[in-house]
């Protein structure tokens, strides 16, 4: 057996339909495409989105709101999730991504004022709510805001 002896199985390949020859083919006349119109033309297609000269959806709705590109998403965490985690001394974003008490990517770290917290932690972090760096330093604690 040589490559150039190699067949295709009877059935396997299928003879192209060639329309626009004649009546007697099946396929002639309008060549399977209709009567007129636009799809019947040359050239003739159409977009998916388009609604045939209706005013297109994504034009006929309210403009609504507007997305802030200077906005700064924190990740929270509350005083409560700093004292149940048992950090002390020094606490840091890698600490606290170490610990569990932070865990979505690269975001910059707030702490709010929830809770309470009976030791004292030296934060830093990204920042800090008015609440939370009262409740920090009244536990004898000090917080350093990072960039």
């Amino acid at each position: 057996m040589k490559l150039n002896e190699l067949k295709s199985p009877k059935g396997a390949r299928k003879r192209r339909r060639r329309i626009g020859r004649g009546q007697g083919s099946g396929r002639g006349g309008t060549s399977g495409k209709g009567h007129k119109g636009q799809k019947a033309r040359s050239g003739g297609s159409i977009p998916p989105w388009f609604e045939g000269g209706q005013m297109p959806l994504a034009r006929r709705l309210p403009i609504k709101g507007f997305k802030n590109p200077s906005r700064r998403v924190f990740e929270v965490i509350n005083i409560s999730d700093l004292e149940r985690s048992g950090l002390e001394g020094e606490v840091t974003v890698g600490a606290l991504r170490a610990a569990g008490v932070v865990t979505r990517g690269k975001r910059p770290v707030k702490v709010l004022g929830m809770g309470e917290i009976s030791h004292a932690v030296n934060l830093k972090v990204h920042a800090v709510s008015k609440k939370a760096l009262e409740k920090i330093e009244a536990a004898g604690g000090s917080v350093e805001l990072v960039k």
